[in-house]
């Protein structure tokens, strides 16, 4: 009996992120009465893995997930209304994110920072997956 070896093709198993560190708004949040009269620096630092499936091409951005659009859906929302809650604010990024195929998961932080003396900042870490498409 003769055994043949056939020729695998070599594969490749991809994650793909983007990710937007230590941006800084001023924005109005907290359930204090102070907090609802000035805003505060906040700081936000959000990862996104992309859909590995899809290859980027440079001459379609919709192959990608655009880091900048990123920065402006976060600054569109910050800006509507004052958020009682870092909690709220991150399921309305949330929601909003997602709304984008490419992505899959987002891990996002939110941090105040000047709000509490000794510490450089407190605040909340959330991380979400797309289970199913809608």
């Amino acid at each position: 009996m003769k055994i043949i070896k056939f020729k695998t093709k070599k594969g490749y198993s991809y994650k793909r992120k983007i990710f937007v560190r230590d941006l800084v708004l001023k924005i109005l949040v907290g359930i204090h009465n102070f907090e609802k009269k000035k805003k505060q620096r906040v700081k936000f630092n959000v990862e996104i893995n992309i859909d590995p499936m899809l290859s980027p091409h440079e001459n379609n951005l919709n192959t990608i997930v655009n880091y900048e659009d990123v920065i402006k859906t976060i600054k569109k929302i910050t800006n509507k209304k004052h958020y009682l809650l870092l909690e709220t604010l991150s399921e309305d990024i949330f929601f909003k994110l997602f709304k984008d195929s490419k992505i899959k998961k987002i891990k996002l932080r939110i941090e105040k920072l000047d709000i509490i003396k000794n510490t450089s900042s407190v605040g909340i870490e959330v991380e979400k997956i797309k289970t199913n498409e809608y």
